[in-house]
């Protein structure tokens, strides 16, 4: 059986060059951490979430969480099961009807409506062994810094740069010093940009 490792939301954060959003995962009880690039619209949905934001209507990991209560299916966990080709995957845990089922999803779905449900978010010991990230040991904590913590408000109504001070801190040379031309394709639906394959981990950072 696969090991896995509980990991909570350390924040959801902008690159400086690109404003591409990334959502940081920390280990539990440790200083190691999975940086998962992420759609804008994703990004927003696991930001709302976390701070708690009100809406008028469900948005959609709002419904899906919706749809499970009314089918008397329990979300149980959420997990990111494997790193291929630069790409995660990852699962929706659920229990119906007495079975446990798994339901493919990516990454940034399946937190999303974690946060929603309030279940645990593990990894697989092989991807956080491949592709988590240590701070070097002079870096200020996440608790030590004042842009660490929970999400941040997204870019949307605010200066650009405005909004990346405040999501930037133990990752900030991380951000400065990727390539952004070293990016592979993505598989991200062309009718809806939000809405693709998971964003891969930047090259040479796995």
């Amino acid at each position: 059986m696969t090991r896995m490792i509980e990991v909570v939301i350390d924040s959801v954060r902008v690159s400086l060059t690109n404003q591409q959003r990334i959502v940081v995962l920390r280990e539990v009880d440790a200083e190691r951490y999975l940086p998962i690039w992420i759609g804008p619209y994703e990004a927003e949905a696991i930001t709302v979430a976390l701070q708690e934001v009100e809406v008028s209507r469900p948005q959609t990991h709002d419904l899906l969480k919706s749809v499970f209560s009314t089918l008397n299916a329990r979300i149980l966990r959420v997990e990111v099961i494997s790193l291929r080709d630069e790409v995660f995957y990852g699962n929706i845990v659920a229990s119906v009807d007495g079975r446990t089922v798994e339901i493919d999803s990516r990454p940034s779905d399946a937190i999303a409506l974690a946060v929603r449900a309030h279940v645990q978010i593990l990894v697989s010991k092989e991807v956080m062994d491949s592709a988590g990230i240590i701070p070097e040991p002079d870096a200020p904590a996440p608790g030590e810094s004042p842009a660490a913590g929970p999400a941040r408000p997204l870019a949307g109504d605010q200066p650009a740069a405005e909004a990346s001070e405040e999501r930037l801190s133990v990752f900030e040379d991380f951000l400065q010093n990727l390539n952004i031309s070293d990016l592979p394709e993505t598989e991200e639906d062309d009718e809806d940009e939000g809405d693709g394959g998971e964003e891969p981990p930047r090259p040479g950072l796995v």
